[in-house]
């Protein structure tokens, strides 16, 4: 009987990152499923947690997803490159400024990680060029290489299928068994409110209704799926028939905006 996997824990920071949500979110992984899909992986809390053999991540961030290659085919390249990072508002400025998409999958993965732990509250965001923007922050000493933990993630990583694409596209392969986890850029709480850039284009109320036309398509031909997003009411509007829908608290700390962080209520839709 092969022994159980340990969890290992998400390198990078994430907005709308899952840790916090995790006790919840594990009780409605089916104990026995095929595949792993999780298409929109961002930190990956839930995928690390689970440790799964057999998994499909993703995201159209090609960055984060080059960011994970990196990781898993040469951690200790990447550990390397940041041991030698310094904490420093000028070589942040240079970094940040980089053409980094010429570079290796290592290099982008110590950029992701440098930023991620030395910007402004961990948060990534790009404007229109696809161009990170995010001001240096206010650290006194960050663990820029944690190595432990980039060990660790790479260990889980090994078999896993990494792919840069739309969600319809990663997950329309799986099969009755299976199990997909969507975790979209969440819709906005107000009419006031905007997507969170994550990349050079957002993810509006029609890729919302599109998600959940492709995820009763896969309840139906019986693979397990779980989602999460906001309370917003254009969500539970969108989920109301032939799906649950759970409230559970959250805590938001990683936000451009103070307004934006703090105790709220999110959906956990099954």
């Amino acid at each position: 009987m092969s022994t159980p996997l340990k969890p290992a824990r998400p390198f990078v920071k994430w907005a709308g990152g899952k840790r916090q949500l995790l006790r919840e979110l594990l009780k409605h992984v089916p104990p026995k499923h095929g595949r792993y899909f999780e298409p929109f992986v961002g930190g990956g809390a839930l995928f690390f947690a689970v440790r799964p053999r057999r998994a499909v991540l993703a995201d159209v961030n090609r960055r984060l997803v080059r960011a994970y290659r990196g990781v898993r085919d040469d951690v200790e390249a990447v550990i390397a490159l940041l041991k030698s990072y310094p904490h420093d508002p000028v070589f942040f400025e240079k970094t940040r400024s980089r053409a980094v998409d010429d570079g290796t999958d290592v290099e982008v993965a110590a950029w992701m990680v440098y930023l991620n732990k030395t910007g402004f509250n961990g948060l990534y965001r790009v404007n229109k060029h696809n161009r990170f923007n995010v001001p240096f922050g206010r650290y006194e000493n960050p663990k820029i290489c944690d190595a432990t933990t980039l060990r660790a993630c790479s260990e889980a990583l090994v078999d896993t299928d990494l792919k840069v694409g739309d969600f319809e596209k990663v997950a329309h392969t799986a099969k009755r068994g299976d199990f997909v986890y969507f975790d979209p850029p969440y819709a906005p709480l107000s009419p006031t409110s905007s997507f969170t850039s994550y990349t050079s284009s957002g993810f509006g109320i029609d890729e919302q209704t599109r998600l959940r036309d492709f995820a009763l398509k896969l309840k139906k031909r019986g693979v397990h799926v779980l989602l999460s997003n906001s309370s917003a009411p254009a969500v539970r509007e969108l989920y109301a028939r032939d799906f649950d829908v759970l409230e559970v608290a959250a805590t938001r700390r990683v936000n451009s905006k103070a307004g934006g962080r703090g105790a709220i209520t999110e959906l956990v839709i099954r």
